[in-house]
């Protein structure tokens, strides 16, 4: 029974082996009939392409980035009006998403050219904080983009004038100095001339009186374009 076994076991590796020679001695026949037919560059030519495909199979699903931060373009810091536009530029294909002190307000579609618009953006009182992110669905999520800061005032700055005390004076010499306060990053033009401003708001100019009444206008103007303008007499009594 044991040896019955064994013959069995010994038909049956004798079987493997007869259909491995067959189709080895088959394929080389069919080699041998490929380069017969097309040449021994074209099989060589046809096996180097299996192989590229491949790898570049491969290489594909490994090589799917990210698509980059997108890049925000706000031309001003500060600004009077409650809506503004917001440009910018990102992986075409991809779609942005807006976020304002790290919440999401919106997203649109980025051109073939690469550049994106939000339109009418509202804008809360003072700091607004900007950034954005773009998207692509093979490929998920950029970083977010470098943050902007818009600040929202409509509200003009204040002045004060102790240089001259009164908005009507009389003085006996020519020179005067117009000394002031306002907010701080604040521009003055006193008579259409650049004051001197320190870093609290502080200004000081010193101006020429002709003989007889001088008006004299003092422009105070805000990062924001926001504007207060106020008017004095300075008369020179020679």
């Amino acid at each position: 029974m044991a040896d019955f076994k064994r013959s069995r076991l010994e038909r049956k590796k004798e079987e493997q082996i007869t259909k491995k020679t067959i189709f080895l001695g088959f394929l080389t026949v069919l080699i041998f009939g490929l380069i017969i037919i097309f040449g021994l560059p074209f099989l060589i030519n046809f096996s180097i392409f299996l192989g590229n495909s491949k790898s570049n199979k491969e290489v594909n699903e490994e090589n799917v980035l990210p698509p980059l931060a997108p890049r925000l373009v706000v031309p001003f810091e500060a600004t009077s009006s409650s809506k503004i536009k917001i440009d910018g530029f990102a992986e075409s294909g991809s779609t942005v998403e807006l976020l304002k002190n790290d919440e999401s307000i919106g997203s649109v579609d980025v051109s073939d050219e690469g550049d994106f618009s939000f339109e009418n953006v509202e804008l809360s009182d003072g700091d607004n904080n900007f950034s954005a992110v773009a998207i692509k669905e093979e490929s998920g999520s950029s970083e977010v983009s470098k943050e902007i800061l818009v600040v929202f005032d409509n509200k003009s700055p204040e002045i004060f004038i102790s240089s001259p005390g009164e908005d009507s004076i009389v003085v006996d010499s020519p020179d005067f100095d117009v000394i002031g306060k306002s907010e701080k990053g604040v521009s003055v033009l006193v008579n259409n001339r650049l004051a001197t401003v320190d870093n609290e708001g502080n200004f000081k100019i010193k101006i020429q009186l002709n003989a007889g009444k001088n008006e004299v206008e003092i422009i105070v103007k805000d990062s924001a374009l926001n504007e207060t303008r106020k008017k004095v007499t300075i008369t020179y009594d020679i």
